[in-house]
C-alpha cells in the first residue's frame, strides 16, 4: 500500500511492497506496455515512453484508420474517439454522463476481504493527461509516434544547465507523454532522503553533485523511460505537482480512502521550488537557498477568456469550481477549472498468480464517468494504470529511511536472505530483491480523444461498446488476449445511447523474437491483421448471423451520430455500414455503397482496421444479440455480445 507520513526535514512517503514478478496488462482501452506497430512477439523497446515493468510480450499495437499500415505516417493512426460527458453536473442523476468501462488483468492478485483472504495487500491507481487537440503540433505535442525510439535528453552539467537542450533532445518522431521539462525537473530536483530503500545503494551523483529524484529504490541507477519521472511514478500520493489527473484509487480496503482522496493533486495543491533553486525539494530547503517556493494547482482545463482574477472569481457555474492559481505547468497565475476528487473504493478481487478475470468470471473493470470539458473543445489523452502490491513483512507506516541499510544496518529486509528452520543446520535461501521488494507495475494506452457530443445531445447517457484482444491463439496473444466485444454484456435503460467503436492494427503478426512464448498470427483472413464487424444474432448460442429480414436490433435504434454524418440512415443501411466495418456505406444512393464500389473481401482483408463508429438510442426494451463473423472460429471462438435494455 502507498503511505504517507512525515519526517524532520521533509514529506515522505513510505512505500511498502512486495513480491518479484507481477504484470499489469490494459485491455480497454488497448494498453501499448510500450509497443507501437511491431509485427514481433515481444515488444522492441521497454523504454520507449515509461517504466512498465511487465513481461516484454504484453501489449496491443497502436491502431490503424485503414486496411494499410500506417508505418511512419501518424496522419494514418487511429486515435480511438469518446464523447465526452455532458453538463451533467446540472441534472439529476446519471443524465448527462459517459461511460468507459475500464478493463485489465493484474497477475497477483489483488481485492478481497476476511471470506476471501489474499496473499498481498495491493493497490491500483487510475489516472489520465489531456491536452486541447491542435492541427499544428508542437515539441510538447502528446502522440504515439511513428518509431519506437526513446526520446533523447542531454544530462545537464554545472555549465548547461540552462542551456536550451530540449530542442536537440525532442524529436517529432517519437513517442511523447510527459514532456522534457517534466523530466528535467526530475532530473534537477533532489530525491527524497526520508524514504525506505532497504539495502539498495542509489548513484549518489546525478552529474551535479548530488543524488536527484530519478534515482528511487526500484529504479536504484535512474534508468530513464521517456520522460517519466521515476519517483513520481513509484510513489501515489507524489509530494511534488504532476501533470497526472487522478480517476480513482481502488484501494486494499476502504479505510485507507480518506488518506488517498485528501492528498490526491486533484484537491491538494503541492509545491516546488524556483528554477534557479530547483534542486530542492521542500519549501525550508528552497527558502534557505535564495528559492522561492511555489504553489501549484492540477486543472480539469484552464479559462483563458477569465483574463484577471476578479473575472475568474467572477464565474459561477454550478458543479464547477474556478480559481486564480498558478498551474503545475506554469509560472504565473491563471483562471483554473478546478478537479473534483477522486474515486476511491476497494479493489475487485482477483486471483493471485493467474492473469484471468475476477469473480464471477467477469473481467476486471472499473467504469470511468468520462469528463466533461467547459470549453468544448477536443482533447487528445492517455490513460495509465498502476498495480502496486505489498507484503506486511515490515510495518508500512513506520518503516522509513532509518531502516535503511546505512543507518546502521537494520533495514528488516535483505537481498536473497538465508534463514534458518532447522536450528543453525541447513540454512535455507529466499529469493528476494529488495528493489522489486515493494514494487509498482504499469500499462498505458495509445493517444485518444474526448471529444464534445454532438449538439442537442448534452442529456442522456452514453455507454461504450468496444472490441478487446488481438490476432492470434491464446498462446500466440498471451499475455494479452483473443478478441471479444467489451463489455461482453452491456445493460442498459430505454433511451440510453451505445457508442460501438473498435480499433485494430494491421502489424499484430507476433513474429520472431517470441521471447518466452510462441510466435505466430493464427486466425482468419490477410496475416498480422485485426478484423471486426458486427452484426446480429437470433441468441448467443448460434453461429449463424440472423437474416436482415428477421433482426430486431436495427429496427429498433435511431441514430444519433455517425462518423459519415448521416443520421438519417436507414436500418438496412446500418447493418451494412457495421457489418462491413465501414467499408461500405449504404446499399445503393450513397458514396462507397455496395452497388458501386469494388467488392469487400469476404473475410474483411480490405476493411479498415478500426471503426470510428455510430452512436444509437436504444427505443425498445429486449435482449439484442450480436457477433462478428470473421473471428468466430475453432481458434477465437465466440467474439459475440448482448445489449439487454431495460
Amino acid at each position: 500500500m502507498w503511505k504517507h507520513g512525515t519526517s524532520a526535514h521533509l514529506v515522505l512517503l513510505v512505500f511498502a511492497i512486495s513480491i518479484v514478478n507481477a504484470d499489469i496488462y490494459l485491455h480497454i482501452p488497448r494498453g501499448s506496455n510500450n509497443r507501437l506497430n511491431e509485427n514481433t512477439a515481444t515488444r522492441k523497446n521497454a523504454n520507449r515512453l515509461f517504466d512498465s515493468q511487465n513481461n516484454n510480450r504484453g501489449g496491443y499495437n497502436v491502431g490503424d484508420k485503414t486496411d494499410a499500415a500506417s508505418g511512419d505516417n501518424a496522419a494514418n493512426q487511429y486515435n480511438m474517439k469518446y464523447l465526452q460527458s455532458g453538463s451533467w453536473k446540472t441534472m439529476s442523476g446519471d443524465q448527462g454522463k459517459s461511460f468507459l468501462t475500464i478493463e485489465w488483468t493484474n497477475q497477483h492478485g489483488c481485492g478481497g476481504d476476511q471470506n476471501n483472504q489474499q496473499k498481498q495487500n495491493c493497490a491500483l491507481i487510475l489516472q489520465y493527461m489531456c491536452q486541447d487537440d491542435t492541427q499544428s503540433p508542437t515539441a510538447d505535442t502528446l502522440r504515439n509516434g511513428v518509431t519506437t525510439d526513446t526520446q533523447g535528453y542531454t544530462k545537464p552539467n554545472n555549465n548547461n544547465i540552462a542551456a536550451d537542450r530540449k530542442t536537440t533532445d525532442v524529436n517529432d518522431k517519437r513517442g511523447y507523454h510527459e514532456s522534457w521539462d517534466w523530466y528535467n525537473k526530475c532530473y534537477l530536483r533532489e530525491r527524497n532522503k526520508g524514504l525506505f530503500v532497504a539495502d539498495q545503494m542509489l548513484t549518489a551523483n546525478n552529474g551535479l553533485g548530488y543524488s536527484s529524484a530519478i534515482y528511487t529504490r526500484q529504479n536504484p541507477t535512474g534508468n530513464r523511460y521517456g520522460y517519466e519521472c521515476p519517483e513520481e511514478r513509484d510513489y501515489f500520493p507524489y509530494w511534488h505537482p504532476t501533470p497526472w489527473s487522478d480517476i480513482a484509487i481502488l484501494a486494499e480496503n476502504a479505510s485507507v480512502c480518506s488518506h488517498y482522496t485528501s492528498k490526491s493533486f486533484n484537491v491538494q495543491p503541492y509545491g516546488e521550488c524556483s528554477q534557479n533553486s530547483s534542486r530542492y525539494n521542500n519549501e525550508a530547503s528552497c527558502r534557505q537557498n535564495g528559492g522561492v517556493w511555489n504553489l501549484l494547482y492540477s486543472y480539469l482545463e484552464k479559462a483563458p477568456d477569465k483574463r484577471s482574477q476578479a473575472a475568474c472569481d467572477a464565474t459561477k457555474v454550478t458543479g464547477l469550481t474556478y480559481k486564480w492559481a498558478v498551474p503545475f505547468d506554469g509560472t504565473v497565475p491563471e483562471c483554473l477549472v478546478l478537479l473534483d476528487k477522486p474515486d476511491c473504493r476497494e479493489a475487485p478481487w482477483s486471483r493471485s498468480n493467474h492473469l484471468g478475470n475476477g469473480v464471477h468470471g467477469l473481467p476486471l473493470n472499473y467504469t470511468w464517468t468520462l469528463p466533461n470539458f467547459p470549453s468544448g473543445k477536443i482533447k487528445s489523452c492517455v490513460f495509465r494504470i498502476r498495480y502496486n502490491i505489498s507484503t506486511d513483512d515490515y510495518d508500512p507506516y513506520k518503516t522509513d529511511y532509518k531502516q535503511n541499510e546505512e543507518f546502521p544496518k537494520k533495514s528488516p529486509i535483505k537481498q536473497n536472505p538465508y534463514v534458518y528452520v532447522m536450528s543453525n543446520q541447513s540454512p535455507l535461501r529466499l529469493a528476494l530483491n529488495t528493489a522489486q521488494y515493494g514494487r509498482v507495475f504499469q500499462d498505458r494506452s495509445h493517444v485518444f480523444k474526448l471529444i464534445p457530443r454532438p449538439v442537442g445531445l448534452n442529456q442522456g447517457r452514453i455507454y461504450n461498446l468496444n472490441v478487446r484482444g488481438k490476432r492470434g491463439n491464446i498462446v500466440q496473444t498471451y499475455p494479452a488476449v483473443e478478441y471479444d466485444f467489451a463489455p461482453n454484456t452491456l445493460e442498459i435503460k430505454k433511451e440510453d445511447m451505445v457508442h460501438i467503436q473498435w480499433t485494430g492494427s494491421n502489424t499484430h503478426n507476433n513474429n520472431n523474437p517470441a521471447g518466452d512464448g510462441q510466435a505466430g498470427d493464427a486466425g482468419e483472413g490477410k496475416g498480422g491483421t485485426d478484423r471486426s464487424n458486427f452484426v446480429e444474432l437470433s441468441d448467443r448460442s448460434s453461429n449463424f448471423p440472423t437474416p436482415f429480414e428477421n433482426t430486431q436490433l436495427w429496427k429498433n435504434v435511431k441514430v444519433e451520430w455517425i462518423y459519415f454524418g448521416k443520421n438519417d440512415i436507414s436500418p438496412q443501411d446500418l447493418a451494412i455500414n457495421m457489418a462491413s466495418a465501414g467499408y461500405y456505406r449504404c446499399a445503393i444512393n450513397c458514396t462507397d455503397s455496395v452497388a458501386s464500389k469494388a467488392q469487400m473481401n469476404n473475410l474483411l482483408d480490405n476493411a479498415p482496421a478500426s471503426y470510428e463508429g455510430a452512436l444509437l438510442r436504444f427505443k425498445k426494451e429486449g435482449s439484442y444479440h450480436y457477433m462478428c463473423t470473421r473471428n468466430n472460429n475453432f481458434s477465437n471462438r465466440s467474439q459475440k455480445g448482448g445489449i439487454i435494455v431495460k
